[in-house]
């Protein structure tokens, strides 16, 4: 999407700026993420406010979601002009209950390390922590079981 007087900035200026590598940035475009016009030397061109996206998408990652779900999000930007302030505030709004969910495990997980590591049992049998609810370690140890038949060839 290009708006009137929003100058364009080549990937490497989009990149530096941004702090996103530039093979992130075209995968980005391919999913739809950002989007830019090409020059007549065929290189990208994006606009200036694509800064912007970059750092909502950085920062969504951050914050837990996936590349679809951002993507989601983003579709829901105006197409008709640079998206204000409000309109990023619209979407990060339903946010705060991820961050809180995030915290809460955060929180969870530190008072577990502290537990784990005052009791010093270290034992994967034992370890709350570190075992959750091991349903496989009946069967034996390793990462893989088999649980079916193998196809006829």
């Amino acid at each position: 999407m290009r708006f009137p007087n929003d100058p364009l900035l080549t990937i490497g200026h989009v990149a530096q700026r941004s702090g996103v590598q530039a093979s992130a940035l075209r995968f980005y475009e391919t999913r739809g993420l950002i989007s830019s016009v090409r020059a007549d030397s065929g290189h990208r061109r994006f606009p200036r406010s694509t800064l912007r996206r970059i750092a909502f998408i950085v920062f969504a990652q951050k914050v837990g979601f996936t590349l679809d779900e951002i993507a989601t999000q983003l579709a829901r930007l105006p197409t008709d002009h640079v998206p204000t302030g409000e309109d990023w505030r619209a979407l990060t709004g339903e946010w705060k209950a991820r961050v809180q969910q995030r915290i809460e495990e955060l929180q969870r997980l530190n008072i577990g390390l502290d537990q784990c590591i005052g009791c010093g049992c270290l034992s994967i049998e034992r370890c709350m922590l570190s075992n959750p609810g091991d349903r496989g370690g009946g069967h034996g140890a390793g990462a893989r079981r088999w649980t079916g038949e193998m196809e006829a060839e």
